[in-house]
């Protein structure tokens, strides 16, 4: 009886909820647009948006956590914040190199506006002073947050991405796993492929590595060059299809058959599988799964399901899978 009383309250609440999801936003004609419908849209612009959103409360949370953090130093201390900071900001810190004051000069001379190494070398000292500074003090930092357990619970955002299948690199029961979307022809992903190698190495036997094809539309070649790496699969040569595809300066059709004929492959079966088109269902799937993940450009790399877009340094990626490795 009770079952037969709570079923209309449950479908009364479920419908508003099934209402919400398919909201009309606009009519055109006897056509309507629906919220689902204008939100994949936009997906990458709102993913964007919610990465610059957390970057921002992250930094104000780190911000914030430091205050407290030194505030409980100084109280150790006997001293307020202000003079700890005060303290920090002059600690002793060693005399820059001849070299390093040279490397940073040479570094910034496009920007110097024709100064001779004379004129700004002052200011490169103090800069150069300021970072040893900056180092001290994050240093104190971390070992305050031993000092004084703390925890982040501020969640980033993330998205649910599938390996669908595809080949990898790196244990299957990693606890970190990298899907990146990536084209051959696009010289962000050439550059961004030199990094990932960085990150293969250093983090070995603690990652997953997945790659997944997005062709820009633009690039009249890197279709036919992700068949052709799929193809290099078949004969156990992926990965080795795909780091020379990465680079090659040209990848133009009668290049993959070069490359199919120096790893050695059975260039017929290469051949007929290139003909065939037949990853060209696979292909497509990886191009809507990117669109649905809110990717719109290449390369894309999901750490975890954490969106990092474009060719980005060693250190994002590092900052990135330290996060995820601390949190398993």
């Amino acid at each position: 009886m009770l079952q037969r009383t709570l079923a209309p309250l449950a479908m009364a609440l479920l419908l508003p909820i099934a209402a919400m999801a398919e909201e009309i936003v606009a009519t055109v004609g006897d056509q309507n647009i629906t919220r689902s419908e204008l939100e994949k849209s936009v997906k990458a612009e709102l993913m964007k948006n919610e990465q610059e959103r957390y970057e921002i409360l992250e930094q104000g949370l780190d911000n914030m956590v430091s205050d407290k953090l030194l505030e409980m130093e100084a109280k150790t201390r006997g001293t307020t914040v202000e003079a700890l900071k005060q303290e920090l900001m002059s600690a002793e810190v060693p005399e820059p190199t001849a070299e390093q004051i040279q490397a940073l000069y040479d570094q910034a001379k496009e920007q110097l506006g024709g100064q001779t190494l004379d004129q700004v070398k002052p200011r490169i000292i103090e800069y150069l002073k300021g970072q040893e500074r900056a180092k001290k003090a994050q240093a104190l930092l971390a070992e305050l947050r031993t000092k004084h357990p703390t925890a982040i619970k501020l969640a980033p955002p993330t998205v649910e991405v599938s390996d669908a299948g595809r080949e990898a690199k790196g244990p299957a029961n990693a606890k970190v796993t990298i899907i990146a979307f990536s084209d051959y022809e696009c010289p962000f992903c050439k550059r961004a492929d030199e990094t990932v190698h960085q990150v293969l190495k250093e983090y070995e036997g603690k990652i997953r590595y997945v790659h997944r094809d997005y062709p820009l539309p633009f690039h009249k070649n890197a279709r036919k060059a992700a068949m052709a790496a799929r193809c290099a699969g078949d004969q156990g040569k992926f990965w080795e299809f795909n780091e020379a595809l990465f680079k090659a300066t040209d990848i133009s059709e009668p290049k993959l058959g070069e490359i199919a004929t120096t790893l050695t492959l059975d260039k017929a079966k290469f051949d007929e599988c290139l003909a065939s088109d037949k990853y060209k269902t696979m292909i497509d799937e990886d191009v809507e799964a990117a669109g649905e993940a809110g990717v719109s450009g290449t390369p894309a790399f999901f750490i975890n399901g954490r969106m990092l877009s474009g060719a980005q340094p060693l250190e994002r990626f590092k900052a990135l899978i330290d996060a995820e490795l601390q949190k398993s």
